[in-house]
Parts: structure tokens; C-alpha cells; sequence
């Protein structure tokens, strides 16, 4: 059984950093192409970047703040997040198991829980 779990929210004031990690668990096949979404209240579930192999991508409100990584031997995905912003405030997922490189939830099959990231100005 597949099982994605992300860790390293909480939060930060304005201009902060924060990493993300998710640990997946059961196939890692599903490692190979990865991603992250976030959602805030009131507002649908965005893209913020996706990984297949070493090619990313990021939604442009992210782009030269946030990186995402992943460490194979550990089957688990990282974003590092910089210069933080409070539009930044949302539930983050982890999603796994997408059949090409983009921010289109429906790709993805696998989804975590979500952890919770709030910044304040």
C-alpha cells in the first residue's frame, strides 16, 4: 500500500525559509515523478513544482524561491522554500505517480495528508 507523509510545516514570519519533506512509502517506483500542491482556505488546490527525474517545474509565483529536490536512496521529496510571503499560507500536498511533468492535479495518483505552512507578515 502506498503512503505518502509530509513534515517540516509550521510557522514563519515573513521572509523566512521552511523545508518540506515527504516520505513515501510502499511502491517507490511512484518516486519517480513527484510533486507538491498547496490550498488555501477558500481558494482551489494550486501546482507549486513537480519533479520527473532531475526536470522541474514551479508555478510562477514560486519561481526563484522555492526548490524541489529528491533524495532517491530515501524514496522521499523535499521543497525548500525561501523569502516566504504570507500569500504563501496554505495546506501543502505531497503527490506522487504522474505520467508527465507538470502542475495538473488530476496527473498525480498518490496524495498525502498535507501539512500546514502559515506565514506571517
Amino acid at each position: 500500500q502506498v503512503q505518502l507523509v509530509e513534515s517540516g510545516g509550521g510557522s514563519v514570519q515573513a521572509g523566512g525559509s521552511l523545508r518540506l519533506s515527504c516520505a513515501a512509502f510502499g511502491y517507490t517506483h511512484i518516486t519517480f515523478c513527484m510533486g507538491w500542491f498547496r490550498q488555501a482556505p477558500g481558494k482551489e488546490r494550486e501546482g507549486v513544482a513537480a519533479i520527473i527525474d532531475t526536470s522541474t517545474t514551479y508555478a510562477d509565483s514560486v519561481k526563484g524561491r522555492f526548490t524541489v529536490s529528491k533524495d532517491n536512496a530515501k524514496n522521499t521529496l523535499y521543497l525548500q522554500m525561501n523569502s516566504l510571503k504570507p500569500e504563501d499560507t496554505a495546506m501543502y500536498y505531497c503527490a506522487a505517480e504522474c505520467g508527465r511533468l507538470g502542475l495538473v492535479a488530476s496527473w498525480f495518483r498518490y496524495w498525502g495528508q498535507g501539512t500546514q505552512v502559515t506565514v506571517s507578515s
